[in-house]
């Protein structure tokens, strides 16, 4: 049965999941077509351990298998071809850098088995494409922003790197004391050549920072901010910890925020009815001269992360 989020009351618990709130069939975490109104993106997260595997069916949906910590192997069939099968190296955690991932296109079966957690990135299509291998070594570290608004995109998932069908799919690590997302934007409305419809999800895990000792008993926090545009509702202001998910389907959004002490890390999945593959945003007129504020500024000298602290 389709959860229903048409309700009057868009608040926390209709765009904000913690872990097991959406858990399926082994998955920690589903967002997909189940969830009343959602359409062109989808998320998978799960714990696995070595005598565990998860299966996928051949479907009408393009995947990145993305390692968030631990090793993985992926064995796979895509449409009308004999069975492949890719090891995935991964990474200690999300806060040592990028990982290698794996793309397939639609209408292939996958199997995922290993010891770690794992985040599969999804998006409707039948549009079939080859499989696609990125090692880690071939991703770029981009630093962005400067000053206290600097963090890390991983953009293996976007138009430049990657050729996929409709999905855009980023990492971004944000160290504590950090904002991303700022001035808020929105990307809730296709105007040519200005904005694009673009469904978002933000997963999240954050850590004590890398810069502090380890602390026992810590609670890792961060925040997100979401508000309305013409285009709906929605109003939150939200602490999130590893394994929360934020759905944006329209509005401004923007800061998250990373709290004294915490680094934070998000995971985001792209796409949009137009199907194409564009991030093209609006910000919001009132903050947009903040931008100029932090032209002369440095890159946080923290960055980048990749590899043990």
């Amino acid at each position: 049965m389709a959860q229903d989020l048409s309700t009057e009351a868009r608040k926390r618990a209709d765009w904000m999941y913690s872990p097991g709130d959406l858990a399926r069939d082994g998955w920690e975490t589903v967002i997909d077509g189940a969830i009343d109104g959602w359409q062109h993106t989808g998320l998978r997260v799960a714990n696995l351990t070595s005598t565990e595997r998860l299966t996928l069916p051949a479907a009408a949906v393009e995947r990145i298998v993305v390692p968030l910590a631990g090793s993985f192997t992926v064995t796979f069939r895509e449409h009308g071809k004999e069975r492949e099968t890719r090891e995935l190296a991964g990474r200690t955690s999300v806060f040592t850098g990028p990982s290698d991932v794996l793309y397939l296109g639609a209408f292939s079966q996958v199997e995922i088995s290993g010891n770690g957690r794992v985040a599969v990135a999804e998006a409707p299509t039948s549009e079939i494409l080859p499989a696609v291998y990125v090692p880690r070594e071939s991703i770029a570290i981009e630093l962005r922003g400067s000053g206290r608004n600097s963090r890390q995109v991983h953009n293996f998932g976007t138009p430049a790197n990657l050729h996929a069908s409709v999905f855009m799919v980023v990492e971004v690590i944000t160290p504590s004391l950090n904002w991303s997302s700022f001035p808020p934007h929105k990307h809730d409305t296709d105007i040519d050549g200005v904005e694009a419809a673009l469904e978002e999800i933000y997963y999240f895990e954050t850590a004590v920072s890398r810069d502090s000792e380890p602390q026992p008993g810590a609670d890792p926090v961060a925040y997100i901010r979401a508000y309305p545009s013409s285009a709906g509702e929605i109003n939150f202001l939200e602490e999130v910890r590893t394994g929360d998910v934020a759905l944006l389907p329209y509005g401004f959004h923007g800061p998250t925020v990373a709290a004294p002490g915490y680094d934070l890390y998000f995971l985001n999945v792209m796409a949009g009815p137009a199907h194409k593959r564009e991030w093209l945003v609006t910000e919001d007129a009132a903050h947009k001269w903040i931008r100029d504020t932090f032209r002369d500024e440095a890159i946080d000298d923290r960055l980048p992360y990749d590899g043990e602290r």
